[in-house]
């Protein structure tokens, strides 16, 4: 077998572990990858708004405000607005919220981190250099991605919008 092609199916399987996981959190939880992590940089910094959560999570505003809109809708969390400065929108978690975030299983990055933390310094390096090489020979470097290993299709669609598109 050629490398290119050995490369390839070490790709899908990377694919279909990561659409693997968003299976088992959506049927475990009924959230995406991008509504936990957003659940999760809400619970840990309660009353966060919705521009820091989206500098957090590495995500572009108008997807955050898109899956907080889906997040509020479901009960999970809340918006308050500032009595004092109506500009101001703080974003917090609901009983039901807090309820799934400790029943959800656990990020498939979580799990990344953890062996990636675990590789001699000089591995990680020359992993990072060959992903990032990989990333520029299929011309994904101008994509916006957040440091997290599923996507909702939302969240994909919004990867091939335009920036004038996204605002």
């Amino acid at each position: 077998m050629e490398k290119h092609q050995e490369l390839l199916i070490a790709l899908r399987k990377v694919i279909r572990a990561i659409d693997l996981h968003s299976k088992h959190l959506n049927k475990t939880s009924g959230l995406t990858s991008p509504q936990l992590l957003i659940m999760l940089e809400i619970d840990k910094a309660s009353g966060v708004n919705s521009s820091q959560v989206a500098k957090n999570v590495n995500l572009s505003a108008a997807t955050v405000t898109n899956i907080i809109d889906r997040l509020e809708n479901k009960g999970l969390i809340i918006r308050v607005r500032n009595t004092e400065d109506k500009r101001k929108v703080a974003l917090y978690l609901t009983e039901n919220g807090q309820a799934i975030l400790l029943n959800a299983p656990q990020p498939l990055q979580e799990h990344f981190i953890k062996n990636f933390a675990n590789l001699a310094q000089w591995e990680q390096s020359q992993m990072l250099s060959s992903i990032e090489r990989l990333a520029e020979m299929m011309d994904a470097n101008e994509i916006d991605a957040a440091p997290l290993l599923e996507l909702d299709a939302m969240s994909v669609s919004s990867i091939y919008k335009t920036d004038a598109q996204k605002a």
